[in-house]
């Protein structure tokens, strides 16, 4: 088994064997540490002159659990189980900071992925616009 792996592993059981808090606190720690500034603000660009300074919405969540239900096994040990947890994160462009001459001016960019619910919402509206036509004109 590779180091890593057994790594892994080792902290598996260990957040297993530990209450919600350590769970969670867990969790917190290793997500923070990507969710820092870093991830809202890329790499700046300098050509001619002007720094381009990509920035972005970063959100994420967390969650967990635990468990630790006694109860006598089929050979009368005492069985407890339960843990768990997960995480995510997401990331959408919000625009850019430009400095140019000493000035710096943030430019806003769209996301293209904000636009689906509005799209969606319109056509369903067309759609009930359509539907109530058809019934006016039969009558």
């Amino acid at each position: 088994m590779s180091d890593d792996l057994s790594r892994v592993l080792r902290e598996a059981q260990e957040a297993a064997s530990g209450s919600a808090d350590n769970i969670l606190e867990t969790l917190a720690s290793r997500v923070g540490v990507r969710a820092g500034a870093h991830a809202a603000f890329g790499e700046p660009v300098d050509r001619e002159g002007v720094t381009v300074i990509p920035v972005a919405k970063v959100r994420f969540g967390f969650g967990g659990g635990s468990g630790h239900g006694i109860e006598k096994g089929a050979d009368s040990n005492e069985i407890g189980e339960g843990s768990g947890g997960g995480g995510g994160a997401m990331t959408s462009p919000l625009g850019f900071i430009e400095i140019k001459d000493g000035r710096a001016e943030f430019k806003r960019t769209h996301d293209p992925v904000s636009a689906v619910p509005v799209i969606l919402a319109a056509g369903f509206t067309a759609w009930l616009v359509l539907r109530a036509l058809k019934r006016i004109v039969r009558g």
